[in-house]
């Protein structure tokens, strides 16, 4: 054998020894994952959250252990116990004000029912479905009253008058501007409020208008297949005439949505004023005829169910209500009507010693 040959052969025999195997360069290049026996969903949990502060492990991976059975969101839970309605509870946790066990609470969350919960530090007793009744009060708002807890200029709010509660708290199931009057709900069920105020719901609300200016059909029609707003298009489902003098007119107008001051903008659109707004039905239910403004009246059990339903929720079974209790009549109407005129009295003196 010549000596080229055996050059040439030991060449060979030494790049074969020196060169890598395929697993060997997959293990320096990528490692080990992938190669090895897989992990259990523990062991793979574990290395996503190794390294993240305490804190955080404890919120979002100690507490999303709870399973979907024994659980729900918080807000839903809030909102049942008559925190407010989603909307509210949502906003209140994104600004960090819901606590779960002394730890700052985050959207998605969920609890089994167990836990201490508060709200600006003041502990909420939680219920649970079984528990908590649902309650459904119908108010007839007049005009220059608002739609919040408590106003900073001290004008009258839509909660002065209704009934203490026991637990919980009425939510307003959407608002009635400062200058529109008529028919407002109340219920201690945020989760059913916030059922019946979403778009998607669809539930249909009435409202009588009394506008200034000329009308005519075509504006009419404008108004019913839409109107480009500020916040999208926007439209009424019905419009029906309801008769008026001079410049003067009355329609009764129908919409899905509650959107800010959504049917003075649209009659604003076709360069005509709106000079007295009244809701008066919303959803089948019309506004009581002999309800007085300012007056409130709890709804029994299967006007409450009807609500329930029509957003597709569990129905009651137990009311507040009294069966022997009659309609109102007369002679309750002219009670509430005392009852109102004392209260508006009452704050009249108030306003007047503020001033003094």
């Amino acid at each position: 054998m010549s000596s080229d040959t055996k050059k040439t052969e030991s060449k060979k025999s030494v790049t074969k020894k020196n060169k890598p195997n395929k697993s060997d360069t997959i293990d320096k290049k990528y490692g080990t994952r992938g190669l090895e026996k897989k992990p259990g969903t523990k062991k793979k949990f574990n290395k996503k959250t190794k390294g993240k502060p305490e804190l955080e492990k404890e919120v979002n991976v100690d507490f999303q252990k709870a399973t979907v059975k024994d659980s729900e969101k918080l807000q839903k839970v809030l909102a049942r116990s008559g925190q407010g309605s989603r909307r509210e509870i949502e906003s209140f946790i994104s600004e960090g004000r819901v606590s779960i066990d002394g730890k700052v609470a985050y959207l998605g969350d969920r609890i089994s029912g167990n836990e201490q919960i508060r709200i600006d530090g003041h502990q909420i007793k939680l219920s649970t479905k079984d528990e908590e009744v649902c309650r459904v009060l119908m108010y007839n708002k007049p005009e220059g009253e608002m739609c919040t807890r408590k106003d900073p200029e001290g004008r009258p709010t839509v909660f002065d008058r209704l009934p203490p509660l026991e637990s919980g708290r009425w939510v307003a199931v959407g608002r009635l501007d400062i200058n529109t009057s008529g028919m407002l709900l109340f219920t201690t069920d945020g989760e059913l409020a916030n059922r019946l105020m979403h778009p998607s719901q669809k539930v249909e609300r009435e409202y009588a208008v009394r506008v200034f200016g000329d009308v005519n059909e075509a504006m009419l029609q404008t108004l019913r297949t839409g109107v480009k707003l500020e916040d999208g298009l926007a439209r009424f489902q019905k419009i029906s005439y309801r008769g008026g003098e001079g410049r003067n007119h009355w329609f009764h107008v129908t919409l899905s949505e509650g959107r800010n001051r959504e049917v003075r903008r649209l009659w604003e659109s076709q360069e005509v004023q709106v000079s007295r707004l009244i809701r008066v039905r919303y959803g089948d239910l019309e506004m009581h005829r002999q309800l007085p403004l300012g007056g409130w009246t709890e709804l029994p059990i299967n006007e409450v169910n009807y609500y329930r339903k029509l957003v597709k929720l569990s129905l009651e079974t137990v009311s507040k209500v009294k069966v022997d209790e009659k309609a109102i009549d007369n002679a309750k109407s002219r009670r509430i009507r005392r009852s109102v005129k004392k209260h508006h009295h009452r704050l009249q003196q108030s306003t007047r010693r503020r001033r003094k």
